[in-house]
C-alpha cells in the first residue's frame, strides 16, 4: 500500500530537471532576459530572501538549487526551513546570494515552482487536520497536471497526505466505465468475477481495487477478495453499513471514500470508519501559496 513518507529523492529530482528546463526555456526564449540585460551590470551580486505572505505549508524547497543549476549560475542556497514546515506571514524559507542577473532571471521560475507545491502541501494539511486523528488517511488522485505528477504527489506528501496509485500501470482500479466495457455483448457478470479475471492477468503482486455505488455491488465485490473497495459517492450513513458489511464478510479488505469530499464533510466521512478517503482537489484545485522573493536586509 502507497505510505505517506516525505523524500525529494531521484524520481522527483528528474522530474523537476525536465520541468525547469522547460520553464526556464520558456521565460527565457533565445535573447535571455531584456530588461535584466539593459539595467544590471555585468559583475554585480545579490543576497535576496524567498518570504512567505500567507500560512501554509512549503513544498518544493529542494528545487531551488536546481532551477539555478539549470540556468548555469553559481547562486549559493541556504535553505531556512524543510518541506513540511509551516509558515506564517513572514517566514523567510531561504536566502540566496550570487550573481544579481541570475537572481532575477531566475525569480519567476522558482517561484511558480515554490507557490504551486506549497498551495497543494498547504491544502492537503487542511484536509488531514479536518478529517480528524481516526484511522482514516488522505489519498490523492492521478487528477494532476501533465508533466507534474511526481512533484504534485510529493507536495501531498509534505502536506501530510498519502500517493494513491502513480498511473495505470502500478495498480489495478476497476472502475465503472471498465466494467461496462467487460460486460458487453455478454451477459451479465459479477463484480468478484472482474476481480478474479485481473488477479489471474495481473503480475504478481499487483493491488486491485474495485469501485462500486451501492452496497449490493459492495457484498458483491467482496467476494473477489480485492485489497481495496472503493465506494463512490456514498453518505455517511451508507459509509457505516459499508464498513459493518466488510468487517463481516472480508475484515481484510480497506475501504476507499471517495466523490465529492470536501472540507465540510470529510470529518463525518472518516468518521464512518473507512480508512481511505481520496480527494482529487488536492491537486487539481489548490490555490497557489503567496511566496515572494525580497531583498535583503542590508
Amino acid at each position: 500500500m502507497p505510505q505517506n513518507h516525505l523524500q525529494f529523492g531521484l524520481s522527483e529530482q528528474q522530474a523537476a530537471d525536465r520541468l525547469i528546463a522547460l520553464g526556464l526555456a520558456e521565460d527565457l526564449g533565445a535573447p535571455g532576459d531584456l530588461t535584466t540585460r539593459a539595467l544590471v551590470e555585468p559583475g554585480r551580486r545579490g543576497v535576496v530572501q524567498i518570504v512567505s505572505r500567507q500560512p501554509g505549508v512549503l513544498a518544493g524547497l529542494p528545487i531551488v538549487a536546481r532551477v539555478f543549476q539549470g540556468l548555469g549560475a553559481a547562486v549559493e542556497v541556504h535553505p531556512l526551513a524543510d518541506d513540511g514546515n509551516p509558515l506564517e506571514p513572514g517566514s523567510i524559507v531561504a536566502r540566496l546570494a550570487g550573481p544579481l542577473a541570475a537572481l532575477l532571471e531566475a525569480e519567476r521560475t522558482v517561484l511558480n515552482f515554490l507557490t504551486h507545491l506549497s498551495g497543494i502541501a498547504t491544502l492537503t494539511s487542511r484536509f488531514v487536520a479536518a478529517a480528524g486523528p481516526g484511522r482514516a488517511r488522505v489519498f490523492d488522485t492521478r487528477k494532476t497536471l501533465p508533466g507534474w505528477r511526481t512533484l504534485e504527489k510529493y507536495a501531498v506528501r509534505a502536506g501530510g497526505g498519502c500517493n494513491h496509485r502513480t498511473g495505470l500501470y502500478d495498480m489495478i482500479l476497476i472502475k465503472d466505465n471498465h466494467l461496462a466495457g467487460w460486460c458487453t455483448g455478454a451477459a451479465q457478470r459479477t463484480l468478484a468475477a472482474a476481480v478474479q479475471q485481473a488477479r489471474a492477468r495481473a503480475p504478481k503482486g499487483t493491488v486491485i481495487e474495485i469501485e462500486v455505488d451501492t452496497l449490493d455491488q459492495l457484498a458483491d465485490a467482496l467476494d473477489g477478495h480485492p485489497e481495496i473497495v472503493l465506494l463512490d459517492n456514498m453518505a455517511p450513513p451508507d459509509l457505516r453499513r459499508a464498513v459493518e458489511i466488510r468487517d463481516a464478510r472480508a475484515p481484510h479488505v480497506a475501504l476507499e471514500a471517495s466523490g465529492g469530499v470536501t472540507l465540510g464533510t470529510i470529518a463525518a466521512i472518516a468518521a464512518a470508519g473507512v480508512e481511505r478517503i481520496s480527494v482529487g482537489q488536492l491537486t487539481h484545485s489548490a490555490s497557489a501559496l503567496d511566496l515572494g522573493l525580497d531583498w535583503a536586509p542590508g
